[in-house]
């Protein structure tokens, strides 16, 4: 009998702490195959990310590697972002991985599944009130947190 195959697309907090509990139940034990697919290499807590904003956290230390975090507890990581699924073969579609030179470094792939999960997280809404798009910044990502911390520090030059 082949082990099921869990893939859960998206590292976020809910999507991590299930691959995390998955692997350390499933996994570890060999009762089914556990994958995370993710567009990024590490992962930071959201509700963190004003700490980034504010300098008090530092992105670089404190966030997790998907990778080593899956070594530890049973489960397999994928470096990816979902650009189909096909429910009828049961599989998804990952997009090409580009290095920072913009070249192909992983080719675009199919990766079959007997369970999926869609943990693909969310982001701020401004609910079309006037001005925010233009006048707020969002802490959607370590990248806004970061690009916020560097405006703060500019406006005190």
């Amino acid at each position: 009998m082949t082990q099921p195959h869990i893939v859960i697309i998206g590292g976020g907090a809910g999507g991590l702490e299930l691959a995390t509990r998955l692997g350390n139940k499933l996994g570890r034990k060999g009762k089914a195959r556990i994958t995370l697919i993710d567009r990024n290499h590490t992962h930071i807590w959201k509700p963190l990310l004003h700490e980034v904003a504010t300098g008090t956290l530092d992105v670089e230390i404190d966030q997790l590697s998907y990778r080593a975090h899956a070594a530890a507890h049973g489960f397999d990581f994928q470096l990816g972002s979902l650009t189909g699924l096909n429910r009828e073969q049961q599989h998804v579609i990952l997009a090409p991985v580009l290095g920072d030179d913009g070249e192909e470094v992983l080719a675009s792939r199919a990766l079959q599944y007997d369970y999926l999960v869609l943990a693909i997280g969310s982001v701020s809404n401004h609910f079309n009130t006037a001005g925010v798009a233009q006048h707020c910044i969002f802490l959607d990502s370590p990248a806004q947190a970061n690009r916020f911390h560097r405006h703060l520090l500019d406006a005190y030059l």
